[in-house]
């Protein structure tokens, strides 16, 4: 399914709450107009009967207009909160129903594909094409409520003379031709420059934010300013230019509306109280009218969000046919020499610093394709522990699920364990619930490492792939990890690439494939 029909499917099952919200925002329109009209012919009215004197005062209702007018306020006023509550809880539950689409969607990408943006941009970009989206649902009651008002006001127009009423006409006519010209010029350039400013602003905040400990150790923090100003003012510059367009359009609109309303009286040819009438609900739905002009001026960003939310949709893992390849297995070919490897078979891969281990490691995994081996996969599924810290802000047990939701306390204790880190998290205040903080100053490097080892374990994966899972422990804990490592293989029967300069645990793989 594409994103429109994500989203279409997610806004029908919000059907209910979009026509209350329809319905609503029509009767605030059509109160809205009739509150000005019933107003402007009140006050006329009452005015010209008290020129008229003593009599004319006494033989003028005004109980009735007044209760209308009161009525029709207290109506218009419901019907936008009203309006507004519905529509936006409409939009909120249909995005809630795209957001984990599409979320799934990315994470069934090739993974080489999906790594060209950092993830920071990544969710940066996803957030604010949702907010659009969420936007165009919301949108969705304008044209109903602004047909009404124009409807009553071209209405209420007749009543002045059929030339009040083609006045009237003509400018709603023209007001959408103006609308739709001007929003549709510069604008998409400049909400692409906004959606590209904004996105680089924010990741190289991510960026530098992650490595805010070293840019003050070292200085960095005028020149990171510095660098940081200039993306702000590249965005500055864009939204002051999507502003200029955005005021250029109010101003031409309130232009045409002021017309509209000064040829709808100068062509009334009724009495003064129904001149005014048409007069001021001609102005109510000319107001109503020109607020059609905010879903155009969205338009450009809706669709720019569209298009980048439909390259996240590719690589749907519902849509991908299972191929069978014959027997699961590995196959690396290095220098004329291919090494193959079976479900449950351990494998390490040496060589010097430099010779491309971690590289070759990625290629396996399609994180990358530039090993200069030729690497065949099939069948055969992976869990993955780099050398740098892969733990998220969230507690232990969050950390953990991620490897397999709703798993049982009882194999998160025994993951860890089987890391040699369940003696830590014991000790710590709330065990498997202690909060993590981004930084993730309550555990020490080698820690988050076997915190990250556990959640691989539970995994559950044909290979575990490790990449030195022992640099930087003390001998003891070396030998213990090692020795737990290897009890956890022969009793689950899984797999091993193994990349170590260590001398323990070269010993949980026997078959060796030397890089360099």
């Amino acid at each position: 399914m594409s994103v429109e029909q994500l989203l279409a499917a997610g806004t029908r099952r919000q059907r209910r709450a979009l026509w209350v919200a329809i319905l609503l925002a029509v009767l605030a329109a059509l109160a809205a107009v009739l509150l000005l009209g019933i107003s402007g012919w009140f006050l006329t009215g009452a005015a010209l009967a008290g020129l008229g004197g003593t009599a004319a005062v006494q033989a003028f209702n005004y109980l009735i207009p007044s209760a209308a007018i009161r009525g029709l306020a207290i109506v218009r006023t419901a019907g936008r909160y009203g309006e507004r509550l519905f529509s936006h809880r409409a939009a909120l539950h249909a995005i809630a129903h795209l957001r984990p689409a599409l979320f799934l969607r990315l994470a069934g990408q090739d993974a080489a594909r999906a790594l060209l943006q950092s993830p920071g941009e990544i969710a940066t970009q996803l957030g604010a094409d949702l907010d659009a989206l969420e936007d165009r649902v919301v949108r969705r009651v304008a044209w109903p409520s602004a047909l009404a008002a124009a409807l009553a006001g071209l209405a209420a127009a007749t009543l002045a003379g059929l030339a009040s009423a083609l006045a009237l006409w003509a400018t709603l006519a023209a007001m959408r031709l103006a609308s739709r010209r001007l929003a549709g010029g510069a604008l998409p350039g400049l909400r692409r420059q906004e959606a590209a400013a904004l996105g680089a602003l924010r990741a190289a905040y991510a960026d530098y934010a992650a490595a805010g400990t070293d840019i003050a150790i070292y200085g960095l923090t005028d020149r990171v300013c510095a660098e940081l100003q200039a993306h702000a003012d590249r965005l500055d510059a864009a939204r002051l230019a999507i502003v200029r367009r955005e005021a250029l359009v109010a101003g031409v609109l309130t232009v045409l509306a002021a017309l509209g309303g000064a040829l709808v009286l100068a062509f009334s040819i009724g009495p003064a109280p129904l001149a005014a009438l048409a007069v001021l609900a001609a102005s109510a739905a000319l107001e109503a009218w020109a607020g059609l002009s905010r879903s155009d001026l969205q338009r450009p960003r809706i669709a720019a969000a569209l298009e980048r939310l439909a390259h996240f949709a590719e690589g749907n893992p519902a849509d991908i046919e299972p191929v069978d390849n014959g027997p699961a297995r590995l196959a690396i070919s290095d220098k004329g020499t291919q090494t193959v490897l079976h479900r449950g078979e351990r494998l390490r891969i040496g060589g010097p610093s430099g010779a491309g281990k971690t590289r070759l490691l990625e290629t396996i995994l399609g994180l990358r394709s530039d090993a200069p081996q030729t690497v065949e996969t099939a069948g055969l599924s992976f869990a993955y522990v780099p050398q740098g810290n892969s733990l998220i802000a969230g507690t232990i047990a969050d950390n953990l699920r991620m490897a397999r939701p709703g798993v049982a306390e009882a194999d998160m204790w025994r993951a860890l364990d089987a890391a040699c880190v369940g003696d830590v998290v014991r000790g710590l205040p709330a065990g498997l619930e202690y909060w993590l903080s981004s930084d993730l100053a309550a555990l020490s490097g080698g820690q988050r490492r076997r915190v990250a080892l556990a959640r691989a374990l539970l995994a559950g994966r044909d290979m575990l792939v490790l990449d030195e899972p022992t640099e930087g422990l003390d001998p003891a804990t070396e030998a213990r990890l090692t020795a737990s490592l290897e009890a956890w293989l022969d009793q689950t029967g899984s797999g091993l690439l193994l990349v170590s300069h260590r001398h323990l645990p070269r010993r949980l793989a026997g078959q060796v494939l030397e890089l360099g």
